[in-house]
């Protein structure tokens, strides 16, 4: 576990939503980080990175005491564990907002906490947004199943993590207020020299294309050589288009990227100008 052989150290989530968004994202960007049981560390010898296995709320405490160069988490974890780190890269996934809920049928305002119990797991978090309003209440620490706490008469109202609000409607609860954080998973570092080194940039750059593909879309198609300028108007690209010649020379085929929300647009205005055999391609990662 303490043989690194001078590689690069970057900390992984060991379980739940955010381990698996992480791990998909960085083998898509060709590392080797993929466990096939309990494995505490992955070494990556191509790469020179050593990916270690942690709890996500220590994945912060790690990074910033220099144990660990840098680490995927949630920034609402980072946060709350107190540790001096920089996030020095978002990831796109694992959003959700940190909020107060109190039962529906109470109908509370926020000013209403004022005195009560309120339950959470993220402790750090809620102190700081309570002093920042100050409201005076009692924070009731919990590992888990925050939403069950009001029920089972250990707090009058919970602070947690929200990603779709199903579960806390399931609760009976709603939110009050406005949300206190808004997290999603990112890259993180002790410090900004550390970003700097040559395996974390280039981890970066790999990431940013993989993200960014996920954007865009490759539209292949043909088209008349007279009906090209316009053409090429609806798929300029990033540059420019790439065209080629075809065995009919009054046609030409052009490939180009373009938005991916844009894609089936795109594709309805190429077919009304005259062009055919529209493709669209799937891309895996780009550098742009």
């Amino acid at each position: 576990m303490n043989d690194f052989s001078g590689n690069l150290k970057l900390a992984l989530p060991n379980k739940g939503a955010l381990s698996e968004g992480a791990v998909n994202l960085l083998i898509k960007a060709g590392y080797r980080c993929k466990r096939s049981g309990r494995e505490l560390v992955i070494r990556d010898a191509e790469n020179k990175i050593d990916f270690v296995f942690l709890r996500p709320r220590d994945i912060a405490l790690y990074v910033g005491s220099g144990i660990i160069d840098v680490g995927i988490t949630g920034i609402d974890l980072a946060m709350d564990s107190g540790a001096e780190v920089e996030t020095i890269f978002p990831l796109g996934f694992g959003k959700s907002r940190f909020c107060f809920a109190a039962p529906k049928e109470k109908n509370m305002s926020i000013a209403d906490f004022n005195g009560l119990r309120i339950a959470t797991s993220y402790p750090s978090l809620l102190k700081n947004e309570l002093a920042k309003r100050n409201l005076n209440c009692k924070v009731v620490k919990l590992d888990g199943a925050v939403e069950i706490s009001i029920a089972l008469g250990v707090a009058d109202a919970i602070a947690d993590v929200v990603e779709s609000g199903a579960t806390m409607r399931e609760a009976g609860l709603e939110i009050v207020g406005e949300p206190m954080l808004h997290s999603e998973a990112v890259v993180i570092a002790g410090n900004s020299e550390t970003a700097k080194r040559p395996e974390v940039a280039l981890l970066i750059a790999r990431l940013t294309g993989i993200m960014r593909a996920a954007e865009y879309v490759m539209v292949e198609y043909d088209i008349e050589r007279s009906k090209l300028e316009e053409a090429c108007k609806i798929t300029p690209g990033i540059e420019s288009p790439t065209i080629a010649p075809l065995s009919n020379p009054d046609w030409v085929a052009v490939k180009s990227m373009v938005k991916r929300k844009e894609s089936n647009a795109v594709m309805d205005q190429l077919y009304e100008l005259g062009g055919r055999g529209i493709i669209i391609m799937e891309i895996s990662a780009c550098r742009l």
